[in-house]
């Protein structure tokens, strides 16, 4: 299985400033020119520099816009529909422009349905070298955890609102999992009792060594699956496991999941949970 290449891991040394943006149609790198505006949306050259949702009539031609001024990346929102940015944040085309951090920022461009195209960008810092190989390199690197293909589909699945960089993500619950996850791979009997097998299965191979408790403590009283699996989704995606182009796992059977009755959008007031927690009990 191919894993999508992410900004999330980084990007080659570049000027400090240099602007790194990239789509499911492809990449750009922009240095930092003042006044230099670069343009995304479901539009084609010269309208746009950047595609986005190219298939989607709900994400306007041109959607958004970044530019260089004042020595910082400024992204403007030119789109009918919201453009949503970490922990929540939401831009209305009449929202003021916002500055980049330096480093990786994911956004998400909301589209037709329950989807959401993700357009990610990375700004090369003054202290940022470039990716450092997370296999050989002395310093500390983030580690990465190994998954099989059924492994980081479900996770993907149970980990939707992580990979939205929704903030305080919740895990989708077993049940709205099975559902998704029998459309996506029809015939394999994806019950609740498999899910909660498989989960227990890689809590118990990653626990060693993983940077939150992945196992039951036995002291502490009874013990919460759903903190479990909250611990093991944030901990793959903050150790870049699991990144948001892993959503396009998803995404050949959009359009299938879209005639699943109530099942919500990625991003709306409900999402794809419903409910809260992993047995819908918070």
């Amino acid at each position: 299985m191919n894993i999508p290449a992410s900004l999330a891991r980084g990007v080659a040394p570049a000027r400090p400033g240099t602007l790194h943006a990239r789509t499911v149609t492809g990449g750009i790198k922009v240095p930092p020119q003042p006044g230099v505006t670069i343009r995304f949306g479901r539009g084609d050259q010269p309208d746009v520099d950047l595609g986005v949702g190219e298939h989607d009539l709900m994400v306007s031609r041109q959607h958004g816009e970044l530019t260089y001024r004042r020595r910082q990346w400024w992204l403007r929102n030119t789109g009918q529909q919201l453009v949503r940015l970490p922990e929540g944040q939401l831009m209305h085309k009449s929202t003021e422009p916002v500055p980049l951090a330096s480093g990786y920022t994911p956004l998400f461009v909301r589209g037709s349905g329950f989807r959401e195209h993700l357009v990610e960008l990375y700004v090369t810092g003054h202290d940022d070298s470039g990716p450092v190989s997370r296999r050989s390199a002395d310093t500390v690197p983030p580690r990465k955890w190994s998954l099989d293909e059924d492994e980081r589909l479900l996770l993907v699945v149970l980990g939707q609102r992580y990979l939205l960089y929704e903030q305080d993500p919740r895990p989708l619950s077993y049940s709205r999992a099975a559902e998704q996850l029998s459309y996506l791979r029809p015939g394999e009997k994806w019950g609740e009792r498999r899910i909660e097998y498989r989960v227990e299965a890689v809590r118990r191979r990653l626990h060693g060594g993983f940077p939150y408790p992945l196992m039951h403590d036995k002291s502490a009283g009874r013990p919460s699956d759903n903190s479990l699996l909250h611990n093991l989704l944030r901990g793959l995606v903050e150790s870049t496991t699991l990144v948001p182009p892993d959503l396009g796992l998803m995404d050949d059977d959009l359009d299938d999941l879209d005639d699943l009755d109530g099942l919500d959008g990625l991003g709306g007031a409900e999402g794809v949970n419903g409910v809260n927690g992993v047995n819908g009990n918070e």
